[in-house]
C-alpha cells in the first residue's frame, strides 16, 4: 500500500495539515481497499499548531519508507528549517521519493535545496517573498499546483486539495480520483494551470493627495470612452505631464488603472447578478464583448465565465444561454 507522510512542522496551518489526511486517508483504490496508508510525522512529538499542540505519532523516520511526503504549509514560512528536518528531506528525495508542499509549504522544500532551478508555486500572498529569497526558483504565482514530476507544489488553502486529487489521478486514475473529489465535494476538473483567484487591488494613492479627487471621478465614469487627453482635462494638466505624475503617484498608466477598475466592478457583477457577460462588458465601458474577454483574462487570468462559475453567489439563476452554476472557493489565507 501507498504510504503518504504528512510533516507537520511547528506553526503549521491546521487547515494545510488536516487536507492530505482527509483526501488520502478516504480515497478507495480501484478493488475497494484503502488505497493509502497516512502517517503524521513530526521532528518532535508535540508540534505547535498555533491555537493547539498536537501529539505525532511518526517522528522523521516515518519519512524513510514513504511513497509520498507532504509538507503543509506553517504560519512562520521563513523559520530556519532544522538540520535534522533538510537531512530528511533530502534523504528521501535523494531516495526517489515523491515530495509535495501545500501553500507556505514550498518555503521548507526551497530551504532543503529542493526545489533549486524548479518552477514551483505557493500561496499568492507569499510569492513575491519565496522568490526574494530564492532566486534560483521560478515562482509562478498565479496557478493552482506544479508538477514537476517527483517535486510538487501548491498554492494556498483550496489548491491543496486540488494538488492531492491530482496525485491521487496520478497513482489510480481518474476514477478513483473522481470518487475521491466527490467525498471532498470538489470538482476534480480544476487543473493546475488554473490562475489562482485574486482580488487585484487597484493602485492607491495617500488620502488627501492631489490625485484622490481624479481617481474617484474615474472611478464614477467606468461607462464613459476615456482618452488620456478627456482624463488629463479633468485633472487640469497636460497629457505628458499627467502620464509622469499619475505612474509616480499609482505606479501605473492612466488607462492602465482605469482598465483595472472596469474589470474589478466587473467581477462584482458577475458574482452578484445574472446579467450575461456581454451586458456586464457593457456595464462597466468595455466597447466589445471581446475587448472585456480579453481584458479580464489578462487581469484575473481566467475568462469571464470561469470566474463566474467559481465565485457565483449561492441560489442564483444562471444566466441563460449558460448553463454553468458555480462553486465557491474560501478565502485565501
Amino acid at each position: 500500500m501507498h504510504t503518504v507522510a504528512v510533516l507537520a512542522l511547528d506553526q503549521v496551518i491546521p487547515f494545510d495539515l488536516s487536507t492530505p489526511i482527509e483526501v488520502f486517508t478516504r480515497t478507495r483504490s480501484p478493488d475497494g481497499r484503502p488505497g493509502y496508508r497516512v502517517r503524521v510525522c513530526a521532528e518532535r512529538p508535540e508540534v505547535d499548531a498555533g491555537a493547539f499542540t498536537l501529539r505525532a505519532p511518526w517522528g522523521l523516520d516515518g519519512l524513510e519508507d514513504a511513497g509520498t511526503i507532504i509538507v503543509p504549509g506553517t504560519a512562520t514560512p521563513m523559520a530556519p528549517l532544522s538540520p535534522a528536518v533538510r537531512h530528511a528531506l533530502r534523504t528521501a528525495a535523494d531516495g526517489g521519493v515523491r515530495i509535495a508542499s501545500i501553500c507556505s509549504g514550498a518555503f521548507p522544500l526551497a530551504a532543503a535545496g529542493l526545489l533549486g532551478g524548479l518552477r514551483a508555486t505557493t500561496h499568492w500572498a507569499a510569492a513575491d517573498r519565496l522568490a526574494a529569497a530564492y532566486p534560483d526558483i521560478e515562482v509562478d504565482p498565479d496557478v493552482l499546483y506544479v508538477d514537476n514530476g517527483q517535486i510538487l507544489t501548491s498554492a494556498g488553502a483550496a489548491a491543496g486539495l486540488d494538488l492531492c486529487l491530482h496525485l491521487i489521478r496520478r497513482d489510480y486514475g481518474s476514477a478513483v480520483a473522481a470518487d475521491a473529489a466527490r467525498l471532498s465535494v470538489m470538482p476534480l476538473e480544476r487543473e493546475g494551470g488554473q490562475a489562482q483567484f485574486v482580488v487585484q487591488p487597484l493602485p492607491s494613492v495617500t488620502r488627501g493627495s492631489a490625485f484622490e479627487p481624479l481617481l474617484t471621478w474615474l472611478q464614477a465614469s467606468l461607462v464613459r470612452d476615456l482618452t488620456v487627453a478627456d482624463i488629463a482635462a479633468q485633472a487640469g494638466l497636460s497629457p505628458r505631464t499627467l502620464m509622469r505624475r499619475f505612474r509616480e503617484q499609482t505606479g501605473t498608466t492612466p488607462l492602465q488603472w482605469l482598465h483595472r477598475a472596469r474589470v474589478r466592478q466587473a467581477q462584482h457583477l458577475l458574482e452578484t447578478t445574472d446579467h450575461t457577460v456581454e451586458r456586464v462588458g457593457a456595464q462597466v465601458g468595455f466597447a466589445s464583448s471581446t475587448a472585456f474577454r480579453d481584458r479580464f483574462k489578462r487581469v484575473t487570468g481566467v475568462s469571464p465565465h470561469a470566474y463566474r462559475r467559481t465565485f457565483r453567489r449561492v441560489g442564483s439563476v444562471p444566466e441563460a444561454g449558460n448553463a454553468d452554476a458555480g462553486s465557491c472557493a474560501g478565502p485565501p489565507k
